[in-house]
């Protein structure tokens, strides 16, 4: 089984929507499938260890189960329509004019791509995974207190920007998947980056430790050589000293980061390390949002229109967070490409 197919059936079991519990044999074929996935992604060397797969089979269940939890975590769509802006809590507070969603659907050559497939165009709308940055800032501003106005109050506001559009497809169900894999592959990812890190640190510290030797060696010519006999050495005996010190610090360092990236035992317990733990690295975070129509963060009892809904973020790890919902984007709010065309050129 190649690798894409190996993936679509992990991601399948993972995020698809069967409910039904999977019996012994197929939780082991996942098990199975997952860990050569893992292997085949983060390097495939890995085969060549023997009883690999036992090594790997406990942080292996540990990340199917989290990532099975996540799967079943719900993400209604959203649709991206300008006659919905002002009706939908989440696109009013996720884009500032109803303006903003044609024109944002019209900046995505993906979309666009889509719509090129007759059949994709007949069917009159795609789905995608929208993707969005969130921002919390305290301004000063102005509050209504009973018949008062309050001036200068902290008000904490919230704003969405830097908008993108992945994976567009023909069903809500192909997008969901989508999620899965890049949920997926940034596990695998954050594996990776800690042998490339490590590795990156071992040749760092053999660099460094060549440049200490090879100073060592100018700095004792200095002392045994003929200037020697004319200067005063006790310094630079000093230096010689403080140098074979870091020196060997270094060797101690470098040995040591070069047996934690250079064996295949090496890279099964840096795997180990991140998906023994997956909620550290990846989770699905619903959070109860309330905001005024200007994005400010208000009460129940806010006297005006406000904007309450569920905010669905995914955390990658790092204090990295995104904002994500599935969107569908019907092809009657695309807006002709020469509509973009005119209004860059009013900027120009």
């Amino acid at each position: 089984m190649g690798p894409s197919s190996l993936f679509d059936r992990v991601v399948s079991a993972l995020f698809g929507r069967a409910d039904s519990r999977a019996d012994d044999a197929e939780e082991r074929q996942l098990v199975s499938d997952m860990t050569e996935l893992v292997v085949e992604t983060v390097d495939p060397r890995i085969r060549l260890q023997s009883r690999y797969a036992d090594k790997l089979e406990g942080c292996v269940r540990k990340t199917i189960a989290h990532l099975r939890a996540m799967g079943a975590q719900p993400l209604d769509p959203l649709l991206l329509s300008r006659a919905t802006w002002s009706g939908d809590p989440r696109l009013n507070a996720y884009f500032a004019s109803a303006d903003e969603v044609p024109a944002f659907l019209g900046r995505s050559k993906e979309l666009r791509e889509f719509f090129r497939v007759p059949s994709n165009r007949e069917a009159g709308e795609a789905f995608a995974l929208l993707a969005m940055k969130r921002e919390e800032r305290t301004v000063l501003g102005v509050q209504q207190d009973g018949d008062r106005v309050q001036h200068d109050v902290p008000l904490a506001t919230v704003s969405f920007s830097g908008h993108k559009l992945f994976a567009p497809s023909a069903t809500f169900d192909a997008t969901r998947l989508e999620v899965g894999r890049r949920i997926i592959r940034r596990l695998a990812q954050l594996a990776l980056k800690r042998i490339v890190d490590l590795d990156m640190k071992a040749a760092e510290l053999g660099e460094r430790k060549a440049w200490l030797a090879a100073r060592l060696r100018l700095v004792k010519l200095a002392v045994d050589g003929a200037a020697g006999l004319l200067e005063d050495t006790t310094e630079t005996r000093s230096q010689i000293a403080a140098i074979e010190r870091e020196l060997k610090e270094t060797v101690h360092d470098y040995i040591e980061t070069k047996a934690g990236v250079a064996t295949l035992d090496a890279f099964i317990k840096h795997i180990d390390a991140v998906f023994a733990h997956p909620e550290k690295q990846v989770s699905l975070q619903r959070t109860p949002m309330r905001l005024s129509r200007m994005g400010v963060r208000v009460d129940a009892d806010h006297p005006g229109p406000l904007n309450e809904f569920i905010m669905t973020e995914l955390a990658i790890g790092e204090g990295v967070n995104v904002v994500i919902a599935i969107v569908r984007c019907p092809l009657a709010e695309l807006p002709p490409e020469e509509d973009l065309l005119s209004n860059a050129e009013r900027f120009i």
